[in-house]
């Protein structure tokens, strides 16, 4: 029996840890997603930036040049080297960032203030960068001891021999990939998010569940035994929950059935057993009073022994459908020619109609083998005659016909009797079942109402069909249907699944094993 599991969470406090980590990482993802972005579009416009310094040095010492305002380059040093123009240099050093300029040599000819306040380490890896880049309109990431720097360089012909290089540069420490500003609200929101999220996530996790809950319920309310004529109410929750209130409807429904017919059962078996064991109980009072006469006792005796003898049939009767119930009644089965044992059925139905001078007739027997138990299809075809002969009048007709067709044979047994009401024939096959019961149970055609139930069982066992047409008032016919050895279908299959005996012990009438 399945025990529910104290401290497991419900699906609705699992959907909302779900939920809530879910909104979570997403959160999470959108500030990385942000942040992202936000670099890339800080980086790009530094290098725009950058690009545009690179252009402004060009612009200036391209507009002096050609404007003849002040010469590039001043008096070479012999000491120092050539070097830029004084107004020049002072105006170059106006522009924000570090800015180099070299003459066509590779000799630096102007240096801004940031480039010569670097270090000496900083400075030749600038310097040494700077050789190895390309001008054109991408950047170069410069990285120092002391700094990060983004380089542009540009690439001005003076002539077809002389030329000068402009290398423009900005720190990327200005660059704020993480400002405060945007960190300090998401933090500052993200709790408020996160509890937000939780309610919306518990609220909307009630309302999905709420319909389940009622199912809940209602199954709660049905569970208790007195009320599954109940059934769960099918609403519009949704196609699954509306499936499961159909599959529960369904599944109460057959639990409903079984338990009335369990009730029927037990009530019919209790009624069935009360009477023979009232009459035993008297029959044996009466053996045992001191003033009955010896053969007055001997009649009590043998009274009381036949109502043992018929509780003992009843109770093998339920013993053999209980154990059909549950798959583990021992069928053995073997290649069976049934003509013979139908003639043996007919010559025993004719003994049992002597008294009634009934007319036993085998119109036809056609000889077919079939894969079965013997002694259960000898049984069958015995409770199909016995039942015909009990309920057909003195002087009628008892008629048993096998036909062999090109899969399947057919036994009948029809009758001149009492027939079977219209109504009635549905219930034929039931258990404890008789048409005219206080009829039946005032006569000696008494009987316990299982025959036809055994013998149902035993046609599905063999893979048969058992069925009855009837009119009351001219008769019934009972069809036994059974699939040909080696036909389709000849195998163990139906309603009943048996299991097959592998022993040597024979299988008496009522089934139970004679050696357990």
């Amino acid at each position: 029996m399945a025990t529910l599991r104290i401290g497991t969470p419900s699906i609705r406090a699992q959907l909302t840890l779900a939920w809530t980590a879910a909104m979570v990482a997403t959160l999470l993802v959108f500030a990385t997603t942000l942040l992202v972005v936000r670099r890339q579009l800080l980086l790009e416009e530094h290098e725009l930036r950058v690009q545009r310094r690179a252009d402004q040095v060009v612009l200036a010492i391209d507009v002096a040049r050609r404007t003849g305002t002040e010469p590039l380059f001043a008096q070479n040093d012999p000491l120092a080297g050539p070097s830029i123009g004084q107004r020049m240099s002072a105006f170059l050093s106006l522009i924000e960032g570090y800015v180099l300029v070299q003459d066509s040599s590779g000799y630096d000819i102007y240096a801004s203030p940031s480039v010569r306040a670097l270090s000496t380490s900083d400075r030749d890896r600038f310097s040494t960068a700077a050789r190895a880049s390309q001008p054109g309109p991408g950047s170069l990431r410069v990285p120092l001891f002391s700094d990060d720097l983004m380089l542009a360089t540009r690439d001005v012909r003076l002539s077809d021999k002389d030329r000068y290089r402009v290398y423009a540069a900005l720190t990327t420490r200005d660059i704020n990939l993480t400002p405060p500003e945007l960190v300090g609200p998401m933090l500052t929101i993200a709790p408020f998010l996160l509890m937000l999220s939780v309610g919306f996530a518990y609220i909307i996790a009630g309302r999905a569940f709420r319909p389940i809950d009622r199912i809940i319920d209602q199954v709660e309310a049905i569970t208790d035994g007195r009320s599954l004529h109940r059934r769960l109410v099918i609403g519009a929750a949704g196609e699954e929950l509306a499936r499961l209130s159909v599959t529960l409807n369904a599944f109460i429904e057959r639990i409903d059935l079984s338990f009335g017919a369990l009730r029927r059962f037990t009530a019919d078996a209790s009624h069935e057993l009360k009477t023979p064991l009232a009459v035993m109980r008297a029959d044996v009072e009466r053996a045992m009073t001191p003033t009955v006469s010896e053969e007055e006792r001997a009649v009590a005796l043998e009274e009381a022994l036949q109502q043992v003898t018929r509780m003992a049939d009843l109770v093998d009767s339920l013993l053999t459908l209980a154990r059909a119930d549950e798959g583990r009644f021992e069928v053995y089965r073997e290649p069976i020619e049934l003509a013979p044992l139908v003639r043996e059925v007919v010559e025993t139905a004719r003994l049992l109609g002597e008294e009634n001078e009934l007319h036993i007739i085998a119109t036809r027997l056609d000889n077919a083998e079939v894969l079965g138990d013997v002694m259960r299809l000898r049984q069958l075809f015995l409770n199909l005659v016995s039942n015909a002969i009990k309920y057909t009048p003195k002087g009628g007709e008892v008629e048993i016909s096998l036909v062999r067709g090109e899969a399947e044979v057919t036994l009948s047994v029809r009758d001149s009797g009492i027939g079977i009401a219209a109504a009635d024939l549905p219930y034929v096959f039931e258990r404890f079942w008789r048409a005219d019961r206080v009829r039946s149970r005032a006569s000696e055609r008494g009987g316990f109402g299982l025959g036809l139930a055994i013998s149902q069982w035993i046609a599905q066992a063999h893979s048969g069909r058992l069925e009855v047409q009837s009119r009351l008032g001219r008769g019934s016919t009972f069809t036994l249907t059974l699939p040909l050895a080696g036909a389709p279908g000849s195998g163990m299959t139906g309603e009943y699944q048996s299991v097959v005996n592998t022993r040597d012990e024979p299988i008496d009438l009522h089934g139970t094993l004679t050696a357990d």
